[in-house]
């Protein structure tokens, strides 16, 4: 099931991308796609999925979808499973699903605290626990991890969100160090990217705060091209960490 992709001279991997019905991950699935990769398509919103993987193939990509709740162990193996099942291996996974309801701690938002641990922190570890006996059982593999800038500094209403995003960092250097020789890691950290992130905040005050620190931000193609970058160097190069901000952003 290997190849080398179009005029690209990229060697055409078979990737899993989550969190995929939009933002970075529906990037992502495109630019890889559209390099050659075989890719498979995670997210809750199947509707969204069937018409990003349908434009996909129309453009002469190749690409499948599969409904996906990161939040659930079993239903991220079988995400990987079907990865196998459709083409044979699975090359790469790129945990992308996230949210980030932020609010000041003494709103006491527990509920959305909840949240955040079990997507951004519980389903990154899903995902590598559902990737990692394959990659290791055909001896190579690619781990792509998505955190943030908040993986390195803490801002007032992001207390939590930039915890699991320092958690997804320091995951990413644990399998990096655990897997030499066989499983590439990369870490992927985006200042302020065009998504929907922000819909997913319920507090009025981070709500507001938020207007205000994305009024400048990247495209998600641009966290889609470090990735593509990340996955199309060589066997034996790692690529640990890319952080990308907007030029004008002091975050």
């Amino acid at each position: 099931m290997t190849g080398t992709a179009g005029m690209t001279g990229i060697t055409a991997r078979t990737v899993a991308v989550t969190g995929a019905s939009s933002g970075i991950g529906e990037a992502t699935a495109r630019r890889l796609a559209a390099d050659g990769h075989r890719v498979l398509l995670g997210a809750r919103r199947t509707d969204r999925l069937e018409r990003i993987t349908a434009e996909i193939t129309e453009a002469g990509g190749e690409a499948a979808f599969r409904r996906l709740d990161v939040t659930d162990a079993a239903d991220t193996r079988a995400f990987a499973d079907a990865a196998i099942a459709a083409y044979g291996r699975l090359d790469a996974l790129v945990n992308n699903a996230g949210l980030m309801p932020l609010s000041p701690l003494h709103a006491l938002r527990t509920d959305d605290w909840d949240r955040m641990l079990d997507v951004n922190v519980r389903g990154v570890l899903h995902g590598i626990a559902a990737a990692l006996p394959a990659m290791r059982a055909q001896g190579g593999g690619h781990i792509v991890n998505i955190a943030s800038v908040g993986a390195y500094e803490v801002s007032p209403t992001a207390a939590v969100y930039c915890a699991t995003k320092f958690a997804v960092r320091a995951i990413s250097e644990g399998l990096r160090q655990e897997s030499a020789g066989g499983i590439r890691v990369t870490l992927v950290s985006p200042g302020v990217t065009e998504s929907e992130l922000a819909d997913t905040i319920a507090d009025p005050m981070a709500r507001e705060e938020m207007k205000a620190y994305r009024a400048v931000a990247l495209p998600a193609s641009a966290i889609a091209d470090a990735i593509a970058y990340a996955l199309a160097q060589p066997p034996e190069v790692d690529v640990n960490e890319i952080v990308v901000r907007p030029v004008a952003s002091a975050r």
